[in-house]
């Protein structure tokens, strides 16, 4: 990444200060900004091409009025190729170049609607026409996240021992539970039998690196007995992580507030890519595309976007949920935190000074 990349700038300054933070309430981070956004650059080839993310998996791309990230990492996103925009997968290749011939006389509002309610992780740069679609249902850019007291607080609360109930995947929720884990915590991962951490496989040696040192927990969610197992060490827990969309914890009849209430202290975080509450509670997003939304982008003199780093957004929000739960520890917990990629991507774009 050169110097002259301001979207990369942005992203550093911004992780530094989160940093800092962090520093603050005496809690190491495993490294500067630079070297914590630069990490699965070290396990991976970076790609040429700007407007293709490091993975490969993810493009931006114009629209008719603006520009759309597209991002396909799961096998069943080809599937859902034909119903978005009428496309059809001829084999296990993602069909790039007719994906870019649909999206050309297609406008940017009705692309990202569409593609979300099929489950698609696909976003709008803001700045198109549809600035209605991409504006609404924000939070303020200098606080990126929704923090609610909704449980009794506890007196002398520290992270040493702290047992932390990690259900999150990929990045973000993981390296969160790696700072705390450095911090003195216990971390159980918890992973679902049927679908366990992708990253596993696409991304090993990240996975190694985020989870050194922590206990590994493989359960049923969908089985009676195993969603059982769940809610016992869930009750367990002093801080629960998890990153699944409402309806996720809807199907099994988990509510975070009730868990949090029933025990003081007791904090849930909750890392999605566009939060818990709000119109897109439900949409899907990763690393790229949630950095794309939070137009958290380099744009070049011809007015071209790319791509800032390697899915950015994840490292941001993982560093910002571990100095938030810090910070909520320090004052007794018994809380709920709602914090989104897509929100910790715009306060890094706007260059937001975060208000703790």
């Amino acid at each position: 990444m050169t110097s002259e990349s301001l979207g990369w700038n942005s992203a550093v300054a911004f992780a530094d200060r989160t940093i800092e933070r962090l520093s603050s309430l005496g809690i190491t981070s495993s490294g500067t900004g630079t070297e914590l956004l630069s990490k699965r650059a070290l396990f991976t080839d970076p790609l040429v091409a700007r407007q293709v993310s490091m993975g490969g998996l993810c493009r931006l791309i114009p629209a008719a009025d603006g520009w759309c990230a597209v991002h396909l990492p799961r096998e069943d996103d080809l599937e859902l190729l034909p119903a978005w925009i009428g496309v059809e997968p001829l084999s296990s290749e993602i069909p790039w170049e007719a994906i870019e011939s649909a999206l050309a006389v297609r406008t940017l509002g009705k692309l990202v609607e569409s593609g979300q309610e099929l489950g698609l992780a696909v976003a709008a740069l803001p700045g198109g026409d549809d600035q209605q679609l991409i504006d609404r249902g924000t939070t303020n850019s200098a606080r990126p996240w929704i923090q609610r007291s909704v449980g009794q607080r506890q007196s002398g609360m520290t992270l040493t021992d702290a047992l932390v109930v990690d259900l999150s995947s990929l990045w973000a929720g993981p390296l969160c539970s790696r700072i705390l884990a450095t911090a003195g915590a216990r971390v159980i991962k918890v992973e679902s039998s049927s679908r366990p951490d992708a990253s596993r496989v696409g991304d090993r040696k990240l996975f190694d690196w985020l989870h050194d040192g922590h206990e590994f927990q493989t359960i049923a969610f969908e089985a009676e007995a195993g969603r059982s197992e769940l809610i016992e060490l869930l009750e367990r827990a002093d801080i629960v992580i998890e990153g699944s969309r409402p309806r996720a914890l809807d199907r099994l009849g988990i509510v975070p507030s009730e868990f949090v209430e029933r025990r003081p202290g007791k904090l849930w975080v909750s890392i999605t890519a566009y939060g818990r509450c709000g119109p897109w509670r439900d949409w899907v997003g990763f690393g790229d595309d949630a950095a794309v939304a939070g137009g958290l982008v380099d744009v070049a003199a011809d007015s071209t976007p790319s791509f800032v780093g390697d899915a950015v957004a994840d490292p941001l929000t993982g560093l910002m949920a571990a100095a938030l739960v810090a910070g909520s520890v320090a004052r007794g917990g018994g809380v709920t935190i709602d914090v989104a990629l897509r929100e910790v991507a715009r306060s890094a774009a706007h260059s937001a000074s975060v208000v703790w």
